[in-house]
């Protein structure tokens, strides 16, 4: 197994490359970059000193141009450009903002924590709540207790999650003011005793993360509740109750381990969501997350902070895959990575 997880390390580093330079030819070949902004601003600003009758032309010479392309590293080609971006990456440099003008790798730890807290909470409540309710609904099926969470279920998938954050915080935040109408804490957080400090994360925490969950878990019971009903037809689960093992014995020891496998192979994937989250969500909730980051800095065209986000997400990604198979191979007993896998 030790060989299998090296050689899927050492193709993490050709997809990575692969990833990355066709996203970064792509922030090159569109239009609209921070040299045509800054264009833009330029000659807004100078139509408004300008008089009415006068006529506001390109501001920028020739020069100051060949200056901003030399400094945004737009005067070399592509791959050459990419192989600097490269370089510097692997000194852990990022680049510099063309939005906020400050180091990429400052404005993406601004959102670390609020992005890890809402995905971590996510990941584990999500799991929770789907491996109970799916085995319930398994070995229930086909009766009421099962119609009606399935009728919840449902519901939970149909309805985006954003519809879903806007109904909570209508309801629960502006009408009822049972909890606050956004943001990731109070103005005076940093004055409140610990206690409270919990407990104002947890009050604003509770409605997104609701949002977050509603659509995740229906999902993941199905998941559950389709492959427990498989193993539980299973011959050797049939056989373990011939011998004399009681039904809940079985199911627990048999075949509910089998059951978790779909979910181990999921698992994996589920890491690069724990930061990327959903900008539609966060900016609903008014929350500074990795998401609303991501969309932000596509809209203003702030490359080297999309090609920050681009490196943790596509890293996430590309580790989850690993991890996903080493989970896999943790439930199963049957599976094993041999020289010739």
């Amino acid at each position: 197994m030790l060989g299998y997880i090296l050689r899927r390390l050492l193709l993490v580093i050709p997809t990575f490359i692969g990833i990355t330079i066709v996203v970064f030819a792509l922030t090159r070949m569109v239009p609209g970059g921070p040299i045509e902004r800054m264009m833009t601003a330029y000659q807004m600003a100078s139509q408004q000193q300008s008089s009415q009758h006068s006529i506001a032309g390109n501001t920028l010479s020739a020069d100051q141009l060949d200056q901003l392309k030399e400094y945004y590293g737009f005067d070399k080609p592509i791959l050459t450009s990419y192989f600097d971006w490269l370089g510097k990456l692997l000194q852990l440099d990022l680049g510099m903002s063309t939005r906020y003008y400050e180091p990429v790798w400052e404005t993406i730890k601004e959102r670390l924590p609020i992005s890890i807290f809402y995905g971590v909470c996510t990941l584990i409540i999500t799991y929770l709540i789907a491996i109970p309710l799916g085995i319930y609904k398994a070995l229930k099926h086909g009766e009421a207790g099962d119609f009606i969470t399935s009728l919840v279920v449902f519901l939970g998938y149909a309805i985006p999650n954003y519809i879903v954050a806007i109904a909570l915080l209508y309801t629960f935040s502006f009408h009822f003011e049972f909890f606050p109408m956004g943001g990731f804490s109070s103005d005076e957080f940093e004055y409140l005793p610990w206690q409270d400090q919990v407990w104002d994360i947890i009050k604003h925490a509770t409605l997104p993360l609701i949002a977050y969950i509603s659509g995740s878990f229906a999902v993941m019971t199905f998941m559950v509740k389709n492959a427990l009903l498989d193993n539980l037809s299973a011959q050797y689960v049939q056989t373990a109750i011939a011998k004399g093992m009681s039904f809940p014995q079985a199911v627990f020891r048999h075949a509910l381990r089998n059951s978790l496998i779909p979910l181990a192979t999921h698992f994996g994937n589920n890491i690069s969501l724990i930061l990327m989250g959903s900008f539609l969500i966060e900016t609903i909730f008014n929350i500074d997350g990795f998401g609303l980051l991501g969309y932000e800095s596509l809209i203003e065209r702030d490359y080297p902070v999309v090609m920050g986000i681009l490196v943790i997400s596509a890293l996430l990604t590309l580790l989850g895959n690993i991890l996903s198979d080493i989970c896999v191979a943790l439930v199963d007993p049957r599976i094993r990575f041999g020289g010739s896998s």
